[in-house]
């Protein structure tokens, strides 16, 4: 399960998750958009940046992060980054960085020397294990929270959220972002036992741009699109030679890339790893 790629999926579409999975209130935060920015002249390339909406100069710019695999390098080689940018854009605004968890053991990064930015309140670590059992969670966190639960706890809560609906969001909008969920974390499901495990209509299910988009193409060819598209936010554009020989991978080989390409920086990672494998 590539749980990286999920979560700036879900931060780019839903900016507000960030600042509630923090405990900040900002003014417009659904107004916000995440980019993924490369610092040049360097290796370093921040995936989430949350801008904030312009005019608004008093409104924090945010760095956001999911870290489901503990690095030891994580918070040296994001402070980095995150400090390059601040310099190379001549920042003026206030910052803050946000990083989510599963639970305690994946952050294994070495903090020591950044230990003052969280009592400054500028880093805010978030563990959706210390979510478990809450009941007054916003409908976004509860939406994060699906990844961690087990598979039965995950089903009920789905089928909770899937009639609940979010008020302040389109329905077929919020439907879509729980399918997304629902596939990584049951990728061996077909759509009509998804359907069945939401209690949901058919007629509701094909009315999603999930289920249009990328759930109609099969299982294999939606894993294939989303790592296409993270190899070219993290590479550029990809030669149509590349496009064909990740078009030719299999489930298994397909799996392998989604987790090596996390620390892919260039095409050049990719034309490597393609040699190798």
């Amino acid at each position: 399960m590539h749980t990286d790629p999920l979560f700036y999926r879900l931060f780019q579409q839903r900016p507000e998750l960030a600042f509630e999975l923090a405990g900040l209130s900002v003014p417009d935060a659904a107004a916000y958009r995440l980019q993924a920015i490369e610092v040049k002249q360097t290796a370093f390339r921040l995936d989430g940046v949350l801008l904030p909406p312009k005019g608004r100069a008093e409104a924090p710019l945010v760095f956001v992060e999911a870290q489901f695999q503990g690095r030891r390098t994580f918070y040296g080689r994001w402070f980095a980054a995150i400090f390059l940018y601040l310099y190379r854009h001549r920042v003026t605004r206030p910052w803050q960085a946000l990083v989510v968890f599963p639970d305690p053991s994946a952050d294994s990064g070495i903090l020591t020397p950044y230990e003052g930015l969280i009592q400054a309140g500028r880093l805010r670590r978030v563990y959706l294990a210390d979510q478990l059992g809450l009941t007054e969670l916003g409908f976004n966190a509860r939406l994060a929270r699906l990844v961690i639960l087990d598979n039965a706890a995950a089903q009920a809560e789905a089928r909770a959220l899937a009639q609940a609906r979010d008020t302040t969001a389109d329905p077929l909008e919020t439907l879509d972002r729980l399918e997304t969920i629902l596939v990584y974390i049951f990728p061996q499901l077909t759509r009509e036992e998804l359907r069945a495990m939401l209690h949901l209509p058919i007629t509701d299910v094909k009315k999603t741009r999930f289920y249009q988009e990328v759930f109609s193409e099969g299982r294999e060819e939606a894993e294939r699109a989303l790592i296409l598209r993270q190899l070219k936010r993290r590479c550029g554009t990809l030669t149509p030679e590349h496009e064909t020989r990740i078009g030719a991978l299999g489930s298994a080989q397909l799996g392998a890339l989604g987790e090596a390409l996390l620390d892919f920086r260039s095409r050049d990672d990719l034309e490597t790893w393609l040699q190798q494998h």
